[in-house]
C-alpha cells in the first residue's frame, strides 16, 4: 500500500482520511491507543477473512472508507470490491493502490443489485451506526454465495463501561433512522452483546462460527491509562493484550472494547 504525499488542494474528505491514515497505518504515535487498537482490529478481521476463504475468493468490503482493509486483502490475492456511501473517497483510495485486484462500487449496500454474489463480505465498524442492524445483516447476507461468510467487527456492548442501549431492548428502532450513518463514536446507536449477535444471525439465516474479543483498556488507553502507553514498549502492551484475550469467557467479554464475528450461511 502506497503512502501518498499530502496535497493541501485535496478535497476535505481526502485530507481527513489522510489524517486518520497517519494515525492508523503510518505510525503517527501521538494517539497510541487509537493506533494500537486499529492495528489489532485490522489484524483480527483479515485473519478471519483468511480463515473463511482462500486467496482468489471474491470479497466485498462494505463501508470501506479509506480502503485499508480492501487494499490489504487485494495485496493478499483476493478479488476485492470496495464499497462506501462516499463516492468521493474512490480517488483517495486509488492513490494508495499498489497491486492486486480491486474494483470500486460506491453507494448504499441496499442498492447493490448487479447480480454478483460474494465468498466473503466484510462489515467493519458499521452495524453500530444503523438503526436496524437486523435488516442490515440480512441484506448483507443476501449478497453471499451459498457457502459464503461475513466478517464483522463492532464495539463490544458487554464492555463494562458501555452505557449505550441494547438493540434487543429497543421497542422502536425506527426513531433512530434520522441519526444513523454518522461517523465515529458519536454515531453509535446500539452496541451489540454476544447473545444479540446470535439472535441477529438466526434472523439472517446465518450461524456464528466464531466470536473474538479484543483491545483491553490499556491497549486502547482508556481508564486514564494513555500516559502509560507513552512509556511502555509496544511489546509489553501486546503481551498484556495477548494475556487478556486468553482470559475466561465472561472476563474476556467484560474487559475488551472490540468484538469480531465470523458468520457462515446455514447449510
Amino acid at each position: 500500500m502506497r503512502r501518498p504525499q499530502l496535497d493541501p488542494t485535496w478535497p476535505e474528505s481526502w485530507r481527513d482520511s489522510y489524517a486518520y491514515d497517519c494515525i492508523e497505518i503510518w505510525g503517527d504515535l501521538r494517539h497510541r491507543g487509537h493506533t494500537y487498537a486499529y492495528d489489532i482490529r485490522r489484524r483480527v478481521a483479515i485473519d478471519l477473512v483468511r480463515k473463511a476463504a482462500p486467496a482468489g475468493s471474491r470479497v466485498l468490503d462494505v463501508a470501506a472508507a479509506q480502503g485499508n482493509f480492501a487494499l490489504a486483502l487485494a495485496e493478499l490475492g483476493y478479488d476485492v470490491v470496495w464499497n462506501d456511501l462516499r463516492e468521493d473517497l474512490v480517488g483517495y483510495v486509488q492513490l494508495k493502490y499498489e497491486y492486486g485486484n480491486i474494483e470500486y462500487c460506491p453507494g448504499d449496500v441496499f442498492g447493490l443489485d448487479d447480480g454478483r454474489r460474494y465468498d466473503v463480505i466484510l462489515i467493519t465498524e458499521i452495524i453500530e451506526h444503523v438503526a436496524h442492524p437486523d435488516q442490515f445483516l440480512a441484506r448483507v447476507a443476501s449478497l453471499l454465495k451459498p457457502n459464503g461468510h461475513i466478517v464483522m467487527t463492532t464495539p463490544n456492548g458487554e464492555y463494562f463501561r458501555n452505557r449505550l442501549p441494547k438493540f434487543s431492548e429497543c421497542p422502536d428502532p425506527s426513531r433512530f433512522e434520522g441519526v444513523q450513518f454518522k461517523p465515529n463514536a458519536d454515531g453509535h446507536i446500539f452496541l451489540l452483546h454476544g447473545h444479540e449477535i446470535e439472535m441477529l444471525a438466526k434472523r439472517a439465516d446465518l450461524e456464528v462460527v466464531e466470536l473474538v474479543y479484543f483491545t483491553n483498556p490499556l491497549t486502547k488507553g482508556y481508564l486514564k491509562l494513555a500516559p502509560l502507553l507513552e512509556v511502555l514498549p509496544q511489546r509489553v502492551v501486546d503481551a498484556v493484550e495477548t494475556r487478556t484475550e486468553a482470559m475466561p469467557g465472561r472476563l474476556r467479554r467484560r474487559l475488551h472494547t472490540g468484538m469480531a464475528a465470523l458468520f457462515a450461511v446455514k447449510g
